[in-house]
């Protein structure tokens, strides 16, 4: 038997082959979404997957002031941060940020489901959210995934 063929084959950041694609927002809910652009960050749809290394892709997500939420998530669903000062919290609604900046809603949904590691941070940096159907990556040829 040829035990050749049982090597686990570990990705590093040489060998790693990031490619660029382009994600369309429009009228997609976006807890869906962010899940599967945190896959592709990631990379877990590779076959050469690593855990402690990035072997993710570069994503593009445009069209995300176009993205929807069910039920009634609008108004209800809170994001809590603070100042550092006393009395500090401040609360906000989708709404809200929507309003104030559309592409921040994206960011915080697929941030919030990367590691909460170096590794998390960096690979936070291969995401880059548009509010309109036009990016400026264009001459990395990415390629257009629908979900």
């Amino acid at each position: 038997m040829d035990t050749l063929s049982y090597k686990t084959i570990s990705a590093n950041k040489a060998t790693v082959q990031k490619e660029w694609v382009v994600v369309d927002a429009h009228s997609l809910v976006l807890g869906r979404v962010a899940s599967e652009v945190a896959k592709i960050l990631r990379g877990k749809h590779k076959p050469n997957f690593t855990p402690h290394v990035d072997c993710g892709d570069n994503v593009i997500v445009v069209n995300a002031e176009k993205v929807r939420l069910t039920g009634k998530k609008w108004n209800d669903k809170v994001y809590v941060r603070h100042t550092g000062f006393p009395g500090g919290q401040r609360i906000s609604t989708p709404r809200l940020l929507m309003e104030k900046s559309p592409i921040t809603l994206v960011e915080k949904a697929v941030k919030g489901m990367l590691p909460k590691n170096r590794l998390g941070r960096k690979l936070y940096t291969n995401l880059h959210v548009y509010a309109g159907s036009e990016h400026p990556h264009s001459a990395q040829q990415p390629k257009e995934v629908k979900f």
